[in-house]
């Protein structure tokens, strides 16, 4: 198919459609062989594994919106390769994570509450929102205030209004938090989610000020490989990566204060020879960009075979 270079439109997701549940079988020619009846296709793809397998899922790229439309009308729910397939629009990440911010519910979480806040209260603060068909002050053992509690709503909307009323409400000196009751699964899922934000955020920190070392001799540890990199600049950590028993894996990181001092250093030591081994240096990546220049390089691999 054409190799579709304007990144606007690839980026955008418009006429982008998600497919899942797809045989193992089916590549990327057999899934665009499926979809091109619907319409002129800009790109088509299934997410591999690194062994090469499919996921059991993929994407393709309509160069409208109707033929997307199309697709989904049509093959959603279909039997394909004797397993019913979702075919359905592709959303962003941030998009599937509005979608579930919105879903409706009737559960409400509150924390940060004082010690002497009961059942009752709680019962009356939230009743001017809607009917409460259920409302506790969790306890430990010793019938002690654990600080949170649940109030459960008869009506959806009681409960969002709740939230948008009582979230950060001051009580005995103490400010709420509001929220949707969540279960296990979600609370796991916005656990990673802020995860994975904090690591984002600090690895934003450390754009072009922390370096990646590989090929060190087994016998450079965090002080000497410090000393070897200090003449650069003010080093602001430094680490060698070792395997559970504690022997070096030969490689490791060193972040200096500014990106000049980084860039001296990479100039400098890659490929300098130290105890007979040349070091390889190179700007440290985030885990999603060495995965996406991987992916580029086995494709441009892929297109020259």
């Amino acid at each position: 198919m054409y190799s579709q270079r304007d990144p606007s439109l690839r980026k955008s997701g418009a006429a982008n459609i998600f497919i899942k549940n797809l045989d193992k079988s089916i590549d990327h020619k057999a899934l665009h062989d499926t979809f091109s009846s619907f319409g002129n296709i800009l790109s088509c793809k299934i997410a591999i594994d690194g062994f090469g397998q499919s996921k059991g899922y993929g994407f393709v790229q309509f160069d409208n919106e109707e033929s997307a439309q199309n697709a989904i009308d049509k093959l959603n729910g279909m039997l394909i390769n004797d397993k019913q397939v979702y075919v359905g629009p592709f959303l962003r990440k941030q998009e599937r994570d509005s979608a579930l911010d919105k879903t409706k519910f009737n559960n409400v979480y509150v924390k940060n509450l004082s010690e002497s806040t009961t059942d009752e209260d709680l019962k009356t603060i939230f009743g001017e929102y809607g009917e409460i068909t259920s409302v506790v002050v969790m306890r430990d053992a010793d019938g002690k205030s654990k600080g949170f509690g649940f109030v459960n709503f008869e009506d959806a909307d009681a409960a969002a209004k709740a939230v948008e009323a009582l979230n950060g409400k001051k009580l005995d000196e103490k400010e709420w938090y509001v929220g949707k009751a969540l279960k296990k699964s979600e609370r796991e899922h916005e656990r990673k989610a802020q995860y994975e934000q904090t690591l984002k955020e600090a690895a934003d920190k450390l754009q072009g000020l922390n370096l990646y070392i590989k090929n060190l001799d087994d016998g450079i540890g965090d002080e000497a490989l410090k000393e070897l990199f200090s003449e650069f600049g003010t080093i602001t950590s430094c680490k060698v990566m070792r395997d559970p028993s504690g022997i070096s894996k030969g490689s490791g990181f060193v972040a200096f204060s500014t990106p000049e001092e980084a860039s001296r250093a990479l100039a400098e030591m890659n490929g300098k020879m130290i105890v007979s081994k040349p070091l390889y240096v190179a700007l440290a990546q985030r885990k999603e960009e060495r995965r996406a220049r991987l992916q580029s390089a086995l494709e441009s691999l892929s297109n020259i075979v």
